[in-house]
């Protein structure tokens, strides 16, 4: 295990002369300080203040577009993943709440057609007969399938948020604030971002204005769910969208995916969001058919809902249990590499598990990049003889420019890929991978600097003894939201381990004193039963205050983020 450097968020300029809110609790101005914050207006998340509708100007020809085919049959063309049925959902819901006649919708499966409007796709498309299509969450890169079915006379709208590539399709239009020359400031937009846009601006144009702001539980929901930038605009959408499915005015998918994830939907919050109902909807993309989420979400009847969700919950477990399998295999691979006399892991991991799932694999590599801050590739199977890869990076790697590198390097080596700076997808023949991970091994060699495999995490510094509380517990689930670019407050100290056990599947149960007061506290480490600690060490920690209110218990646990054992010890004479 990687231990990582410990460092402490600097506060913005100026930020010591902020006039806070009068109940702005300190904690939360500490915390604030060290946010993407110009001033504490933007901790005002009223829907008045979000970016006008009028300033996407590219909407406009979509809104053009989408009216010549009000009469017509309009397919809603998604993405197996939540940003994606959230999207899908919302479109559908909107231009049937606007008046549009035949609305339907259609979701790749990932493993037979893999990401966007493919021809093999358009193939599909073409038996619903429709006279316009319309991507949500994907298609920018869509060349040939836009270019397919234009050539069977369909009109194909585009909405994204994705970067573009070397060509753009030949769409009717497109509608992504992250086109070269686009002016509109909005370029953190999830999908499902860039769809209420376009249907806030076909309603103001039908002077039907508030229609789709009843969908902004979808809206909150895909925006967290594909860790996009939390800027300010994001942050008003996802608080109303919160303030709704508190308030029950939510879509009956939502409430049900609150239910199964045991969760009460007046008490939600952005986290919830991220970690619970979004990994839910998710598992129905990584296992069978996203459409499974889509129902789930279009529905009205809460029965409908419940079963639908009930589904996606069985799903997610099993998906569960497919990942700690496979990040096992994963892990062991890694020691395995690092175990020998005089051996180091290389700058990028590449690893291959032989019964792996391939809806799985972007999880697993996720986790070893954590694990070793390194750059990770996982593969697995796709049949016909294919291996199909998911990459994530490290800051200053940027992966899916190493791939082209590769590609340059050694024509015909990788089948095809994309992605951007961070994630990436591939694929290959399965017995060019040995050829590939000596190709992507050099590249990092190459390209990765040591010190940039000395990670850190970042905190809001250490909490006194006295902010170890309930109140400030509280106050921080109420603040927020918090995502991505503004993230949610964790603290570091250092305590004594009083006690340590296992508990469910591999999570490191503590309780731990801290060293000037020897009161104890409960902390919990997800998926980090492989510690090694005892009772009278010392540990530093990364952690999250929360509230712990099992039964009757109203208490307060460190959620760790991060823990090593403390250097130099503490003294506890």
């Amino acid at each position: 295990m990687t231990v990582l450097q410990i460092k402490r968020r600097e506060p913005a300029a100026g930020a010591d002369t902020w006039q806070w809110p009068g109940d702005c609790h300190p904690v939360l101005r500490q915390v604030y300080a060290r946010r993407d914050l110009r001033s504490p207006e933007d901790l005002t998340l009223e829907l008045a203040r979000l970016r006008p509708v009028g300033e996407f100007e590219s909407a406009q020809a979509a809104i053009d577009v989408l009216l010549e085919h009000r009469t017509g049959r309009i397919v809603i063309f998604g993405d197996f993943d939540a940003d994606g049925a959230t999207s899908t959902a919302l479109m559908v819901r909107g231009l049937r709440d606007l008046g549009f006649a035949d609305v339907r919708f259609f979701v790749p499966d990932r493993f037979e057609l893999g990401y966007g409007l493919t021809p093999e796709a358009v193939e599909q498309v073409v038996a619903m007969s429709p006279t316009l299509i319309v991507t949500v969450d994907n298609g920018t890169t869509s060349v040939d399938g836009v270019r397919a079915a234009r050539e069977l006379g369909i009109d194909v709208l585009v909405t994204d948020h994705h970067l573009p590539g070397e060509a753009l399709p030949d769409a009717r239009a497109i509608v992504n604030p992250n086109l070269p020359g686009d002016a509109f400031a909005g370029k953190h937009l999830a999908g499902v971002g860039v769809a209420f846009y376009l249907l806030a601006a076909l309603a103001r144009a039908l002077d039907q204005h508030r229609v789709v702001a009843h969908y902004l539980d979808l809206v909150a929901l895909g925006t967290m769910a594909d860790v996009v930038h939390l800027d300010h605009s994001n942050r008003i959408l996802i608080s109303d969208g919160l303030r709704r499915i508190r308030a029950g005015r939510c879509v009956a998918g939502v409430r049900a995916l609150c239910r199964v994830s045991g969760i009460s939907p007046r008490d939600v919050r952005s986290v919830d969001l991220s970690y619970q109902l979004a990994p839910r909807l998710n598992a129905a993309g990584r296992l069978e058919d996203m459409a499974l989420g889509v129902r789930c979400l279009l529905t009205d009847s809460d029965v409908e809902a419940d079963a639908f969700a009930e589904q996606l919950d069985r799903l997610n477990r099993e998906r569960r249990s497919i990942e700690a399998q496979m990040r096992a295999q994963a892990i062991e691979l890694v020691d395995g590499i690092a175990a020998g006399p005089g051996a180091s892991l290389p700058s990028v991991m590449c690893l291959h598990g032989e019964d792996w799932h391939e809806g799985v694999v972007g999880l697993v590599a996720s986790k070893i990049k954590e694990r070793t801050h390194r750059p990770t590739i996982a593969f697995a199977r796709a049949g016909s003889g294919a291996l199909k890869g998911s990459a994530r990076s490290i800051s200053g790697f940027h992966i899916r420019d190493a791939l082209a590198e590769v590609d340059a390097a050694n024509p015909g080596l990788i089948g095809k890929f994309g992605g951007h700076a961070m994630a990436a997808g591939l694929t290959l023949a399965e017995g060019e991978f040995a050829s590939f991970k000596a190709a992507i091994e050099a590249v990092g060699e190459r390209r990765i600097q040591a010190d940039m495999l000395n990670g850190c995490v970042l905190t809001d510094g250490e909490l006194s003894a006295e902010h170890l509380t309930r109140d400030v517990a509280e106050a921080l689930r109420r603040a927020g939201p918090w995502g991505q670019g503004f993230p949610e407050p964790t603290f570091d100290g250092a305590f004594i381990v009083k006690e340590r056990r296992i508990v469910g599947n591999g999570h490191l149960k503590l309780k731990v004193g801290a060293p000037e007061t020897g009161s104890e506290l409960a902390a919990i480490a997800f998926n980090r039963g492989d510690f090694d600690c005892a009772p009278g060490d010392a540990v530093r920690l990364v952690y999250r205050l929360d509230t712990d209110d099992y039964g009757s218990r109203r208490s307060i646990q460190l959620i760790v983020e991060h823990l090593q054992l403390e250097s130099p010890p503490i003294d506890r004479a």
